[in-house]
């Protein structure tokens, strides 16, 4: 018999425990049918004042992740989606398709995250040349630039807010986030992507991408699209960006 209220599918989400971003957004993005169950990956909200830091923090969620996975997994989930944009750039494009097809071995159902699903997306727009920002150390920067450009696109501006705390990803507001996406806008770029998943602005990129009439791609619906359509599922859904509404 079927789950009575994930009918059409159940999502195990991985998260790092202070992410407070991803379970509403994604409740927000859930159609009929379709239920999110979210698995915390235990890490302090420690200071990231350093690229080191940062690296100390990714050790953590490394130690943290097959764990949290294994404590979803419990609920039958039909398919993994990491949301955490780090884990699935880390050394390259090589590199993470082997973390991501681990982690999918030993879970036995699908698995995908913000990495993949954006090579998905910006293949599906037609678009190289990317304009990006993220709340994270320059260490992670580098490493999503190297992952997009393993895939041949061509990063031309890279902003990085360097949040101090994981928790401090969140308070970063709509206001700064507006004037960061025009700033780096610019006419030798094709699309705007945010990455960092604790980073709430899915409702602003929507917005964006009718001002400047280009994508304008937030993380969270972004992963999010790509676990629906990887499990068949075609909803559309309004107010949150042009992938969830027309792809």
């Amino acid at each position: 018999m079927p789950d009575v209220l994930g009918r059409r599918a159940k999502i195990g989400v991985l998260v790092p425990s202070t992410n407070t971003v991803v379970e509403p957004d994604l409740a927000a993005l859930r159609p009929p049918g379709v239920t999110n169950h979210t698995a915390r990956i235990a890490v302090p909200n420690m200071r990231i004042a350093s690229d080191e830091d940062f690296l100390a923090l990714m050790q953590l969620v490394d130690a943290e992740l097959y764990a949290a996975a294994d404590r979803v997994l419990t609920a039958a989930p039909d398919l993994l989606l990491v949301g955490m944009s780090s884990v699935l750039v880390w050394d390259g494009y090589d590199a993470s398709e082997r973390r991501r097809s681990a982690l999918e071995a030993h879970a036995g159902v699908p698995v995908t995250g913000g990495s993949f699903a954006l090579d998905a997306a910006l293949r599906l727009h037609g678009v190289k040349r990317l304009a990006l920002f993220s709340p994270y150390q320059p260490i992670a920067d580098a490493q999503v630039t190297r992952f997009l450009t393993d895939r041949g696109f061509e990063v031309v501006r890279f902003f990085g807010f360097k949040c101090a705390t994981p928790l401090a990803i969140a308070e970063v507001d709509e206001d700064t986030v507006r004037r960061k996406i025009l700033e780096i806008d610019g006419d030798d770029v094709e699309a705007i992507v945010q990455v960092g998943t604790n980073l709430s602005c899915m409702r602003l990129c929507a917005e964006a991408e009718r001002w400047l009439g280009k994508p304008v791609i937030a993380i969270n619906p972004l992963s999010y699209w790509h676990a629906l359509r990887t499990l068949g599922l075609e909803d559309r859904i309004e107010g949150y960006g042009s992938l969830l509404a027309s792809h």
